[in-house]
């Protein structure tokens, strides 16, 4: 018995002396881009339960770039460029403008768009894909869901800021469920349905700290803590799912939320154009 137990712990031994290491995972860089302001001037959009009212708030609109070896991701493709310069009108409910396209923020980086190899979304609505069409060689990554809304002309829906992919001439990847995007663990698409069909977020696994891009499973703080559910969201049920397993997925991974509309949650990452590694 003793020799038959040596025999097989010695195999065991061998066997992971033999076995490859797992590959480490790609360096990773990732910065925060400016993608707009919006003008919330009558916050109850953000809830349907009217738990804020007569209450305002800017937010802002943000898009992120990640580096993977030598693959360029673009996390969401912020207001359509044709807002740039434009007065916000804080006498209507929701209004938007931008300082600055991706384009020329990437510029700043040296980067062309070519250089964007895949353009993942979390969401379809129009401050999440609006200059998307810049980034025509890209392999968009999107939940199925969503692009599935998205090709049928859902209400609420532009197609045509994400053309390319729809008329076929680009590269879709719609995805379902979770993905990990890079095959490492680096950079994982979240399945978290609720605001849209398809809504993901995004968690990005760095050397000195771990980021989950919650997309807009919230819009704002009290937004996050509360559970608050906008009352334009497809399913209120999979909002407050996703905002569970999105609060629950951060405490395992020890992440830091980045509500992607909270300006104090952007400003968690490095001002532009420096990179959290």
């Amino acid at each position: 018995m003793k020799i038959a137990l040596f025999a097989a712990a010695t195999a065991v031994s061998l066997m992971a002396q033999a076995a490859p290491a797992s590959a480490a995972p790609a360096p990773i860089k990732l910065w925060r881009l400016d993608c707009g302001t919006i003008a919330a001037n009558d916050l109850n959009a953000f809830s349907d339960t009217k738990a804020y009212t007569g209450q305002r708030k800017d937010l802002v609109g943000s898009c992120y770039l990640i580096k993977h070896d030598d693959a360029y991701l673009l996390w969401d493709a912020g207001l359509p460029a044709a807002m740039k310069g434009k007065p916000l009108d804080l006498k209507i409910m929701m209004d938007a403008t931008l300082t600055k396209t991706v384009v020329e923020q990437l510029a700043e980086l040296g980067l062309k768009p070519e250089n964007i190899t895949l353009l993942g979304i979390s969401h379809y609505h129009f401050d999440h894909i609006g200059q998307a069409a810049d980034f025509p060689g890209a392999t968009l990554l999107i939940g199925k869901g969503d692009f599935d809304a998205v090709k049928a002309g859902a209400p609420g829906v532009n197609p045509a800021l994400l053309a390319p992919w729809i008329k076929g001439t680009s590269k879709a990847d719609p995805v379902s469920g979770d993905r990990d995007v890079f095959g490492d663990g680096s950079v994982t698409m979240i399945d978290a349905p609720g605001h849209t069909p398809g809504h993901h977020a995004l968690l990005v696994r760095l050397k000195h700290g771990t980021y989950l891009l919650a997309g807009d499973a919230a819009h704002f703080q009290e937004n996050y803590d509360s559970d608050g559910v906008p009352a334009y969201n497809s399913s209120r049920a999979d909002t407050v799912t996703s905002l569970e397993h999105i609060k629950k997925l951060a405490k395992e991974r020890k992440a830091t939320v980045i509500i992607q509309h909270e300006a104090a949650d952007v400003a968690k990452l490095p001002a532009f154009p420096k990179a959290a590694e």
